[in-house]
């Protein structure tokens, strides 16, 4: 329960409004034209309401069980099988690569200021695009560790904006920076300056930074603390939005592709927007959009395909939850695999979990929890139907998943797999 509760808040999803059942409107792809894009968000309806019991009679003693009256699935298989997306094929693809050769050009050539170099690559992880450029984004930050930081260049021009950004960026991607870099913004009583209030764009930078700590770190305690205190007081328009979503949640706490989302309709009404950047985010997200909905739909008929939603009606059926929690590990396209494989984790884990904590009996319990350990697919006729069913489908997704090591990798590895479950 308290999975989906928090991943049904996440206001995201990577999927058309026009392919969502009417009555509960999610967030919409990103229309690529001049028109602004609207997006609404309607409370998730997947609650625990208050549990009751259910009592089954036969010729057998009375067996009392718990319910928790859990909701029905909001995304129907129908639902998901209906969703389609134009952002496939050669021709999205062309112009993306075209568009992505452009950025590389302005890393090489057209960016020359190291602090312009860091925006760069800031912009592009917040539009959801710097996983194309991994190599560019390394070797320049790389560049700038060892000319810039090192020389303390940047910090020489006391620019808390530049010195945040350049601290944020560097530590999040493995690099030794001490937090000493801000002694220069504090005064004799170790206490960050009264004049920074007046430059709101670094006391934001400031704020993002200070959550790339370690234990211990005082100076950056103390400069989350200044800069909440601060932005908290801060109203001006221009920056009302930006102040507003990083109090809200810490930026690298955000799922990338939210926050991508997110990010695109407020870049697009940047006074300083790029269009080339602005243009490939858009067409990104869609295409990758359309890889999420091919996996969704194949998981889709999966979970259909093993019948615990439909015969264990006491238990979760939460399969797109359960998917988009993938989507916030890995979106990438390339790791489909990896996502589909973790849904399917996911599901089980759920399903078993609502076995243990809401239906199952102390004695069926004690009975499934012994055959799963020592994995007797032949002991299962000592189970009722419903432990049956759960347990045959765990047994045939470890050795799904074993084969397709075996197959690629060379590896068996179905021992390990039970050992894990």
């Amino acid at each position: 329960m308290a999975l989906h509760s928090t991943l049904s808040s996440l206001p995201v999803s990577n999927f058309a409004r026009q392919y969502f059942p009417s009555k509960t409107p999610m967030i919409s792809h990103i229309t690529t034209k001049n028109a602004s894009t609207s997006i609404t968000v309607n409370p998730c309806p997947h609650r625990c309401m208050a549990s009751s019991t259910v009592t089954e009679i036969s010729d057998s003693p009375v067996t009392t069980r718990r319910a928790a009256n859990y909701q029905p699935a909001l995304w129907k298989d129908d639902d998901i099988l209906s969703l389609t997306s134009e952002y496939v094929g050669e021709s999205y693809t062309r112009r993306a690569d075209q568009l992505k050769a452009e950025v590389r050009i302005m890393f090489d050539k057209v960016v020359v200021d190291p602090l312009e170099k860091l925006e760069l690559i800031d912009v592009l992880q917040k539009l959801g695009l710097s996983y194309h450029f991994e190599d560019e984004v390394k070797r320049t930050l790389e560049a700038i560790y060892n000319t810039i930081h090192q020389a303390g260049d940047i910090c020489k021009k006391e620019n808390l904006y530049a010195i945040s950004l350049e601290f944020r960026l560097l530590r999040q991607h493995g690099y030794s920076v001490p937090q000493e870099i801000f002694n220069i913004f504090m005064n004799e009583k170790r206490k960050f300056k009264a004049s920074l209030c007046d430059d709101p764009k670094g006391l934001l930078y400031l704020f993002e930074a200070s959550f790339l700590s370690i234990e211990g770190e005082t100076i950056l305690d103390e400069a989350r603390a200044f800069a909440t205190k601060q932005l908290e007081e801060y109203v001006d328009q221009n920056l009302s939005t930006f102040v507003g979503h990083a109090l809200e949640l810490p930026l690298h706490w955000r799922m990338l592709r939210s926050e991508a989302r997110w990010f695109i309709d407020t870049y697009r009404r940047e006074v300083g927007m790029n269009p080339v950047l602005l243009e490939l985010a858009e067409l990104d997200f869609n295409m990758v959009q359309a890889v999420h909905q091919q996996d969704v739909k194949r998981e889709s008929r999966w979970w259909k395909s093993t019948g615990l939603g439909e015969k264990l009606g006491f238990a979760r059926d939460r399969l797109m939850v359960n998917f988009l929690w993938t989507v916030g590990q890995s979106f990438q396209p390339h790791f489909g695999y990896g996502r589909r494989m973790i849904t399917r984790v996911n599901c089980l884990i759920t399903t078993i979990d609502d076995i243990y904590d809401v239906y199952g009996t102390l004695d069926e319990l004690e009975l499934f929890t012994d055959i799963i350990v020592r994995w007797d697919v032949n002991a299962i006729d000592q189970l009722p139907y419903y432990m049956q069913i759960s347990f045959l489908t765990l047994n045939n997704f470890v050795n799904e998943m074993a084969f397709d090591i075996l197959k690629e990798q060379e590896l068996n590895v179905i021992q390990y797999l039970r050992k894990v479950v």
